[in-house]
């Protein structure tokens, strides 16, 4: 019974480890931190698969709201650790809400790897919810729903989230698009 279970477990969950590492070296900043976020997801999913039940959007989701609380629960233990840096206050950002326009987005996922060190750092310094977000949505392609099931959160939050995320990007990197002179491509109707 034990083998069978984890076979089915491995058929489900092997083709996701990719998109898992992808989304953990992300958030983590680093391979080995990665590898050991997508090391402890999949032991906890493989723990809890008994309970796991198999839904529309498939396993993809479930693995990824694991390795999320994974990483959440690894920062939180940092953060209860002593620190010289002072805390960010997000609270201060505002604005109206926008919806992202997918009309931007080529047909094909971006590569990470593409990108200019400078973008990735801009990335990287999001707060990790901000982050995650703009991870899932933009290199994963996940639905707005998805992501809320991987973050465990409202549909509306994860709106917000990315929002402010891509309102953050665009504010930080201002410099870099004049340099290069890119111009922000809104479509007006």
């Amino acid at each position: 019974m034990a083998g069978s279970r984890r076979a089915t477990f491995e058929q489900l969950a092997l083709p996701h480890l990719d998109a898992m590492y992808r989304v953990a070296r992300r958030l983590a900043g680093s391979q080995a931190e990665a590898e050991d976020l997508v090391q402890e997801a999949c032991y906890r999913a493989l723990r809890s698969f008994d309970g796991f039940e198999l839904r529309a959007y498939g396993v993809k989701p479930w693995l990824l709201r694991i390795l999320h609380n994974v990483f959440y629960s690894h920062r939180e233990r940092e953060g209860r650790q002593p620190s010289l840096l002072d805390d960010v206050d997000f609270d201060c950002f505002s604005g109206e809400l926008e919806p992202p326009s997918l009309e931007t987005w080529p047909e094909a996922l971006p590569d990470w790897d593409d990108f200019d060190e400078e973008i990735k750092a801009a990335v990287q310094d999001l707060a990790p919810e901000y982050r995650t977000v703009l991870l899932l949505w933009a290199f994963e392609g996940m639905q707005y729903k998805e992501i809320a099931a991987v973050c465990q959160c409202a549909v509306g939050t994860v709106m917000s989230r990315l929002y402010r995320a891509r309102q953050q990007l665009s504010q930080r990197l201002a410099g870099y698009a004049r340099e290069r002179n890119v111009t922000q491509g809104r479509t007006s109707t």
